[in-house]
This record gives structure tokens, sequence and C-alpha cells, in this order.
């Protein structure tokens, strides 16, 4: 099956389905039992501090932090990343802590298709990440749903196919020199990407907004005065996610503060830097 055919039947379930998120949490839970007979009894209390099913990757986490109890109440032989992957695929990367990449693999069964560090937190310590809340509101088309009807109708997609391995080689050259333009160029272009094959599929998708694409508009416009300095990414939603290094924090972040938080296009700026990982506290 090619990587997206994948990537859909491994989220939404092996047989394609597309399943609410209480039976994907019985399906890691059934695993979790079989691999250390016994009986899982388990009450699971999740909450976010960031808005919820809104393209900030608020399954991922959710799921990526029962995982990681489940391993250490249970000892399974899966690892993280393959009980986290079995409730949400993206899952299996928030597993892990700095840069990571969700592996495709090759066995049917998608146990192969987990994650792997490419580089600790500590590596690049000067890269900033400022999310932009531009909507709180749940998406209209969920994530699993979207990449399945782009996978069954987009053209575009066949050709994206084709080139995501080079490009994810490209970024994680990027990482590794800790080269900011070269990081953001694939960065922005594959974000671009992405969504032109939301609206290229059928019936279709339009996860960003018009304050979203001021956004993009504004970081361009920066990177024409500044120099390659910035760069956003969007999920499946209209909240951006903007990447700088340390020392251009404060304007960068003064500047979108006068441009849209005033008129209330953006509600939030959130700073935060690489994570680390899941984090346990008694």
């Amino acid at each position: 099956k090619q990587w997206y055919q994948r990537r859909v039947a491994i989220t939404a379930g092996i047989n394609g389905n597309i399943e609410a998120p209480s039976k994907r949490f019985q399906r890691l839970i059934k695993r979790v039992g079989e691999e250390s007979e016994v009986n899982v009894d388990v009450s699971v209390n999740t909450f976010n501090t960031f808005p919820t099913a809104a393209g900030l990757a608020s399954s991922a986490s959710g799921f990526a932090a029962s995982a990681t109890v489940m391993k250490l109440l249970y000892k399974t032989r899966s690892s993280i990343s393959e009980l986290a992957r079995l409730g949400s695929g993206s899952a299996c990367r928030s597993t892990y802590g700095g840069f990571v990449r969700w592996n495709a693999g090759v066995k049917e069964d998608g146990s192969d298709s987990v994650a792997t560090q490419i580089a600790p937190a500590s590596h690049w310590p000067h890269l900033r990440v400022l999310v932009c809340v531009v909507c709180k509101d749940m998406k209209s088309v969920p994530s699993t749903i979207g990449m399945q009807r782009s996978v069954e109708t987009s053209n575009l997609l066949k050709y994206r196919v084709q080139t995501v391995e080079s490009k994810i080689d490209k970024l994680t050259r990027a990482i590794r020199e800790r080269d900011f333009k070269a990081f953001a160029e694939v960065t922005m272009r594959d974000s671009n990407e992405m969504h032109a094959i939301c609206l290229d599929s059928y019936p279709p998708i339009s996860y960003l907004s018009a304050v979203s694409h001021r956004i993009i508009n504004f970081v361009h416009d920066y990177n024409s005065t500044h120099g390659v300095t910035l760069a956003y990414t969007f999920d499946a939603g209209p909240n951006a996610v903007l990447f700088c290094e340390r020392e251009n924090v404060e304007q960068i972040k003064s500047e979108l503060s006068e441009r849209f938080l005033p008129g209330g296009e953006v509600h939030e700026i959130i700073e935060c830097g690489v994570g680390t990982g899941p984090l346990l506290k008694q």
C-alpha cells in the first residue's frame, strides 16, 4: 500500500474505518491487556490546556500521555510509540521529545509504523515556537476523515507521495545542521502543499481561514524585510504554528500582537520551545 493509504488505515483502525476516540481508547486498552495478561480496569481522566480538535494536536497529546502511563503500569512488549499510535497516528511522535520522525513501516499490521527521534530538544535550544490561536472551535472535518477523503479523491496527493521522502530528508538535514533558512522553506512549502491537497479533495476541505492567510502574508512580508527568520505551518485547522529563533522572538511577538490582537483576529499567542516528551507528575 502507498504511504498515505497505510497512514489512513493505521490511524483510523487497520480496516480503514473511522472510529470515535472512545473506541480507540478501547483498542489501546485491549492491546495492553493482551500483552500484560491481566484485566485492565482503568479510569482515564484527560484534559488539554489548549483548544481541543482545532488542529493543535490535542488527540496526539492525550493518547501519548495515556500510552506512557499504560506502558509504565503494565510493562507491555509494545513500545510507548506503538501503543500511542493505536489511539492516534500522530500520537506516536509525541512520545519522544525533540525532533521526531513517524516512520511509514512496511508490515501490513502497521506494527513497525512507529516514531524515532532525529535529535533531542537540547540539540536546537534557541528554536522557539509561537502558536497563534485563531479559533478555539472544533474543526468541521476531523483530521482522519479529511485524510481519508484526500486519499480517495485528490489527484495532487499522488505527487506528494512521490516527493515526501526527499522532503523529510531535507528537513532532517536542516534540523541536524540547525539551518533555519532551509528548515523554514521546507516547513512552509510542505504546509502549503498539504492544504492545496485538502482543497483538491472532493468535496474540498478548507481548514484555513482568512486570518490564517493574513498570517501567511505577514510571515512572508516579515522575511522580505528581515531575511528568512520566521516560518509557519498549519495542521488541520486555522491556528498558526510559527517558528523562529530566540533572538528574534520579542520583535516578532511585538509585531504579531500589534497586527492581530487588537481586533481579536488572534485570541492569544502562546510561546514555547521544543517539547521534551511526556512528563510524569506525582
